[in-house]
């Protein structure tokens, strides 16, 4: 589902799935550059949003076929997984932006008891 050059909002392909050592969240983003996305995380919630320019239109002298979106976009995922939240990280190579979200290891705790 394209927005046009309007540049109508739109949302990428999303992807989820989870290693041994981290959630991987997955994107399309063919042709959107790095400066023009922004990656968030407000507790369990990751934030993506960002824009795809319109290219340079002004040699078009007809449509024929108009199904690449272009414009603003903003797409929200819910982790229901623990991650460290200092460590993650996202990367943008390909048209595909890659967001890893290290799971978050249990801690045991020790059990003291009283002297015997």
């Amino acid at each position: 589902m394209g927005a046009g050059l309007g540049g109508d909002p739109w949302t990428p392909a999303v992807d989820i799935f989870e290693t041994d050592d981290a959630v991987v969240v997955r994107l399309e983003m063919a042709g959107v550059r790095g400066a023009d996305l922004r990656v968030n995380v407000d507790a369990e919630v990751l934030r993506i949003r960002g824009v795809r320019r319109t290219p340079d239109s002004s040699g078009i002298r007809r449509l024929h076929q108009m199904e690449i979106a272009f414009g603003p976009f903003e797409t929200s995922v819910r982790l229901g997984v623990p991650f460290d939240r200092e460590g993650v990280t996202a990367h943008l190579e390909d048209g595909l932006l890659e967001v890893r979200l290290p799971r978050r290891r249990a801690v045991r705790v020790p059990v003291e008891t009283e002297p015997e």
